[in-house]
Order: C-alpha cells, then structure tokens, then sequence
C-alpha cells in the first residue's frame, strides 16, 4: 500500500510518526560524521530537504531525543551499531534563518534577536544547573529582543558554554537557511550593515568557540569568505558542484521512479523526468527537486510546483537590471540553448550588479542553471579560469522564467499585445501609440537608476525584446545584437513560415549634439540598417528583399518615435 504523501512537513519526527512517504536520507548522518570537518557549509536550492535533513540530524544526536531510537528504526542508519550509541549522546543548538526576509536592517537585527531570544527560553532549564555561576546567569538573563550587539553576536558562544558545562559535553550547532537575510539585505539596500553584524556572530560561533564539536551550515550560496567568513579558517564548503552530500539532498531517479511505481504512476516516468529532472550535484546526475515530486505524487499534474514557492525577486532583479550581455545570455538560455562563462561559487552579493560571472554563479546555486560541462585544465589558457556550458535546467524552470518576462509586462499587458499586433498589421500610428503607452508605464520599473541617459533605454529595449520572444517564438526566430551583413543589428524577427514578412528593428537614443529632432534619429537608424546590410542573412535564407520589414525606433526619455 503506498505510504501518504504529506506536503509542507519539514520536522522529521512528524513525518516518521504519521508514517507518511518519505526517503531514507540518513546515510547523510554517517558521511557528514566521518568526514570529521569541523564546520560544514551545504548550499543546495530550495526546496531540496536542507531543513528536513537538519531537524533528522538533530533528532538523531540531540540528548533531547536521547529516547526516541524508534525514529530510526527501519532506516540505513540505523543497521550499524556504531551509530545506535551515539543517537541521542549530544547537545544541540539548532537554529533557522529561513523566517528572516525583512526590508531594512532594524527589523532584521531585531528578528535575529528574537530567534536568539526564543533559543534561550527554551533551554532556561540551565538557569536551574549549578554548573553556571552568576555572571553566566546574568548574561543569560540578558538575551532579549533588545540586548545590544555585543550580547546578540556573544549569545550562540555563550550558549554553548552553558550547555557543555550542564552536559560535560561539546555541542553540536545546526544552522538552517544561513544566507536568507544576506539575499534580502542585498535586494533592499542594507548589505553592508548585516554583513558586520553576522561576520562578529559568526566568528563567537564557529571558530573562536572552544565549546563546539562540530557545525552545519545550510543555504542556498555560498557567500564570499571577504564578506562573513573572513575569520572561518575551518569551513568546509559544499556546493552544488561538489561531490560530497550529492545524493543527500534531492531526490535521485532511482528513488524517483521507485516513489512512481509505488504510488502506481509507473507509466509517467518518462514524462516526469521530461519536466522535473535536470539538476547535477557534482558528478551525480538526474537529480530530483523533491518539492516538485512530492506535489506531482500528491496531485498527478505537470505543471511549475518548485518554481513557483518563493518570491524570485532577486533573480528578476538581476535580469531585468542586467546589462546587454547578460539579456543576450537570458534569450539564448530561454530558447532552450546553452551558453559559456566562468563561475565563481563565493557569490560576493556587492558585486552582482553588472558582473555576468556573478549573476551566473548565482543563478546556478539556486538550482535554475545546470552545468553540462566544464573545460579541463589542459584546454585552460594560463591565468584563466575555466569556462563552463550552462543550461536552464529544466522544463519547469524554463516555464518559470517565461512566466517572469510575461510579469515585466503585466502593467500594460493591452498596450504590448496591441503593439505586436500593429507590427505585424504595418501600423505605424498604432505602433507609435501603443510604444510610447508601454514606455510611459514601465520605463521607471526597467531603469536602474544608476546610469541616467543613454543607459535607459537599453534597459527597456532589452526587456521589450525578451517580451517578445514569450509569445512570438512559436511563429518567428526572434534574435538581437546579432551579425548580419557588415553590422550587429539590434533585432530581427525571422518567420519560421514561407510567405510572412521579416522585421529587423535598430533602437537609437537621440542625441541633440547630432540630431535635430526625433525624425532625424529615426532616419539614422533606418540609414544604419541599409549601410550595414542586416537585411543579408534574411536574403540567404530566402526570403524576398519585399518580404522583409524595417523600422527604426527613436528614444528621448520616455518619448519613443517609431517609423
């Protein structure tokens, strides 16, 4: 009889004893022991079991589970007798950052203060133990929401001093979701007040704290040592292309086609794998997200479940800020292609804006990229860093990020299918209508705010073409900044039917040093497509020189003149 697929249960004590569906992870237990490292960093993206693997683990040692071997009764853990002794031998702080996703940095730090806070009530037994004298008691007593920063940075060391002196035991420290208030400082603007903050928490924590056994750090990047981890010389990190832990979290296809032919759903496998499969964890491939499985049991619908579980505000932000080069990327991977870049794995959150490698990494630890494959140290230049071939991963992220443009959008979603339709009609006046409708509505929400001027209208142009290519690719190649002729045009729109028209369009900023007028960098732009012959490529593939379209696009602010 196939166990009950629950959704959303992350406590691992709940899911044993509902005896709901649930795949053995425990051998993490026994790899992460035996690799004897001090403190473990494990990026995986979300939704990949971090937090169901980090409350099996403290369930396994934590002494406040010291009765509670049935929990693993039946699993692979549990077959050796070495590890049977020590479930249940340890004290334990565990502690989750997966709740702190604040706008400004008061609210974060106080947030923290409260966690901590929370930790402390529950362990105020130690204010009983005689193994504490008073100055321990009246630091405890001073862990509140509104302690200062010395005692809010202080409280995970302290308090693992207060459990070894009660236990005579070195404590084990759990810490879920590290790097949730790191992304939300970035995205909000107060990165550099949390980062002194976590960098002096951190440090009390994980290295200068004689009371610590070992350590686990879970999130989903792996922030630049520079930026909190610059005094954590005995960090072992694991990330997405590591080989350690690679079947620990996720779903394997072996588990995956097991959990199908349980729940009867044998005959899917093949359509399951088309959608959900398609994240590589070091060498290991076809790797499940378990939240899109575990839906897809509990449902038995194709659709976008892992995708769709969070805010992706970050990833939005870098794409829809990013400069050309990473636009022309983006269209490339949502056409179901590849492409190349170098990868740097401590994502430095400062440095993202602009930086291709960065916006990447980033989007590679978040599971929406996968690595095909990695240039050897033979074909590396010296001094260079290897390139790596990226893809979406699979069909459910590449139907989030489409998902993504069409949002962009959504403000003016008339006024953009009005204008595809006036395009394809010739209509110029609607064309003009509609474009300047669309620029007046959005221009601010596409504009960085960094670079005035010029810059502008490269961000909006940039996110129009993505638009684009959502809902015309079933009909026309659309395609920009690419060669043709004697030039790079800026787009063109090549129909995949014989018979329909052509459209290459070059975007001009005016600039009044040149120009008289709007009309004059209009003409500039078609001047511009006839001297640099993008219409080539189109003529060799044969379509008629009449067939083919070309229109200009002026840009002065928010006034756009189309012609």
């Amino acid at each position: 009889m196939a166990r009950n697929v629950a959704i959303g249960i992350q406590q691992f004590d709940t899911l044993i004893e509902r005896k709901c569906f649930y795949v053995d992870k425990t051998d993490f237990i026994r790899e992460w022991w035996e690799s004897g490292d001090d403190v473990t960093l494990i990026t995986r993206p979300r939704r990949f079991g971090k937090t169901l693997n980090m409350s099996m683990t403290e369930q396994f040692f934590s002494v406040d589970y010291a009765d509670r071997g049935d929990l693993f009764e039946g699993l692979s853990i549990w077959e050796d007798e070495k590890y049977r002794a020590l479930q249940g031998t340890y004290p334990v702080i565990s502690l989750s950052f997966a709740n702190v996703k604040e706008r400004d940095y008061q609210t974060t730090r106080k947030k923290i203060c409260q966690l901590l806070t929370e930790l402390y009530i529950n362990h105020s037994y130690l204010l009983e133990s005689e193994t504490l004298d008073e100055g321990d008691r009246t630091f405890f007593r001073r862990v509140t929401v509104d302690m200062d920063d010395v005692d809010a940075t202080m409280a995970i060391h302290y308090l693992a001093k207060f459990m070894y002196l009660h236990y005579g035991k070195k404590v084990i420290i759990l810490l879920d979701e590290y790097d949730t208030p790191m992304q939300e400082a970035y995205v909000n603007g107060y990165w550099d007040e949390l980062v002194a903050f976590t960098r002096s928490m951190f440090n009390s924590a994980f290295k200068t704290n004689p009371w610590l056994e070992r350590a686990i750090m879970t999130g989903i990047t792996r922030v630049s040592k520079e930026s909190i981890f610059s005094d954590l010389n005995n960090l072992k990190v694991v990330t997405t292309t590591s080989d350690e832990y690679a079947t620990s979290f996720g779903f394997t296809e072996e588990e995956v086609f097991a959990a199908l032919d349980e729940c009867g759903r044998s005959e899917e496998k093949q359509q399951v794998k088309r959608w959900y499969d398609g994240f590589i964890f070091g060498t290991h491939a076809d790797i499940y997200n378990p939240w899109s499985i575990l839906n897809f049991l509990d449902t038995g619908n194709f659709t976008t479940y892992w995708a769709n579980t969070s805010s992706n505000s970050l990833v939005g932000k870098l794409l829809r800020e990013g400069n050309r080069g990473i636009k022309e990327k983006f269209e490339t991977l949502i056409r179901g292609e590849s492409i190349r870049s170098e990868i740097d794995e401590q994502i430095v959150f400062n440095r993202l804006d602009g930086s291709e490698k960065a916006v990447w990494s980033l989007l590679l630890a978040s599971g929406y990229l996968k690595v095909l494959s990695r240039q050897s140290y033979q074909e590396i230049p010296d001094g260079a860093e290897p390139m790596y071939e990226l893809a979406i991963t699979n069909r459910e992220v590449s139907l989030m990020f489409r998902g993504m443009v069409r949002d962009w959008f959504s403000r003016s979603e008339q006024e953009y299918n009005g204008f595809i339709q006036a395009l394809l009609l010739g209509d110029i006046d609607a064309m003009n209508d509609y474009m300047n409708d669309v620029a007046l509505n959005l221009f601010s929400y596409f504009d960085t705010g960094k670079r005035p001027g010029r810059e502008k209208p490269e961000i909006f142009y940039h996110a129009f073409v993505l638009g684009l290519m959502v809902d015309m690719q079933r009909d026309y190649v659309v395609t920009s900044n690419r060669e043709s002729g004697f030039g790079r045009y800026d787009v063109m729109l090549e129909p995949r039917e014989k018979g329909k028209n052509a459209y290459i369009l070059e975007f001009k900023v005016f600039n009044a040093r040149r120009e008289q007028s709007m009309e004059d960098t209009v003409r500039a732009a078609h001047a511009q497509i006839e001297e640099k012959q993008y219409a080539a490529q189109l003529i060799a593939r044969g379509i008629p020189k009449e067939h083919i379209r070309s229109y200009g696009f002026a840009f002065e602010g928010k006034k756009v003149l189309i012609g």
